[in-house]
């Protein structure tokens, strides 16, 4: 078989393409399938037809997006403990959530627990695996036709028997005794059923009687419960309204109460109250406050500096006093030492004019 593609015009560097393969004979197919004629399959050699849907070399999905990676390429170590990282993370999650989950006790000795639904709807639960078939079209063979029945070719000598009148045993006679015993098996296993079918019958009765007076005990119960319910209700309602009502009165007690307490705690406090802001002289006469607190220290501040003023005058006279009489007593004792010493010169002079002799006179 050969392909051509149609032929265009060169252009420069480009060519045609042309596929070709060697003409060859369609193989000859078996005409009926047989099972047994399998051919050996050579490990070495081709793959033998099968389907392509299991074969892994087959790429499923979308290949758009896919990242094919050279042959030659490394794996990112990086990646890989990354990865790992990522597994252990989701393992230990997992388990800390199996942890944290909250488990019924164990079962006791001799038992052990089922798995009980709980919820509104009813699931049904089974340990089958859902299966999905998965079918392909290929090519039909025709059934091979059966073997015909293998039957031998007959060898041998026929022989017969001849059997004469009375060789035989009677009918009549024989078969009586077991006809007999199958009517009276057959009667006796009639009148068993009909009295089964009687006493089924009676049982019957029985059970609808049962059930009607089970449902009419059911129903009553039902409108017992309901009445119940409806005497509960209503108690518990009641009850909320005398709470609500013995709450209002306790509060209308409890305001009430509070008021006559203020009255009469306020009734001899406003008095007090005012007594102490009087006393403490939050209360006051404008122009008396005015001359203790204006008036009053302005004339004591006067008073204090014409009094400093006095203080000084005094301590100025006492000094200067203080001054002339120190003058005046040293003045006095310098006079008081003079006259001592003049008078001890004196003293002096007249002791010496008496031990010198007198010179004579030269006329």
């Amino acid at each position: 078989m050969t392909a051509v593609l149609p032929q265009q015009k060169p252009n420069p560097g480009e060519g045609t393409y042309t596929y070709s393969s060697q003409p060859r004979a369609a193989p000859q197919r078996k005409k009926f399938r047989n099972d047994t004629d399998q051919a050996p399959i050579d490990p070495n050699g081709p793959a033998p037809f099968g389907n392509i849907m299991w074969d892994k070399r087959v790429v499923r999905g979308n290949t758009y997006a896919q990242h094919t990676l050279p042959a030659a390429a490394q794996p990112d170590p990086i990646e890989i403990q990354r990865q790992q990282e990522q597994r252990r993370r989701m393992v230990a999650r997992k388990r800390a959530k199996e942890q944290l989950r909250p488990r019924s006790p164990d079962p006791v000795e001799g038992r052990k627990h089922i798995d009980v639904q709980t919820e509104l709807y009813l699931e049904e639960l089974s340990d089958r695996v859902e299966e999905a078939d998965v079918e392909i079209q290929t090519d039909a063979f025709l059934d091979r036709p059966p073997s015909p029945m293998f039957i031998p070719a007959k060898s041998g000598v026929d022989v017969d028997t001849q059997i004469y009148e009375g060789d035989l045993f009677d009918y009549d006679i024989e078969v009586k005794p077991i006809l007999e015993v199958l009517v009276g098996k057959t009667v006796e296993q009639a009148l068993l059923e009909v009295m089964e079918e009687e006493e089924l019958a009676n049982l019957r009765a029985q059970q609808r009687a049962f059930e009607e007076l089970r449902n009419a005990e059911h129903v009553e119960q039902q409108r017992l419960e309901e009445q119940e319910r409806r005497h509960r209700e209503e108690k518990e309602r009641r009850m909320k309204q005398q709470r609500e009502v013995l709450k209002k009165q306790k509060e209308t007690a409890d305001k009430i109460a509070s008021r006559a307490f203020a009255q009469s705690y306020l009734a001899d406090l406003v008095p007090s109250v005012f007594g102490t802001l009087a006393d403490n002289g939050y209360f006051y006469d404008p122009v008396e406050r005015d001359v203790e607190q204006g008036f009053m220290p302005w004339l004591m501040d006067r008073v204090c500096e014409e009094i400093q003023k006095s203080e000084l005058g005094r301590l100025v006279v006492d000094g200067m006093i203080r001054e002339i009489v120190a003058a005046r007593s040293q003045a006095f004792q310098a006079l008081t030492d003079r006259i001592q010493n003049e008078k001890l010169m004196e003293q002096q002079a007249k002791g010496l004019a008496a031990e010198t002799p007198q010179p004579a006179k030269t006329e």
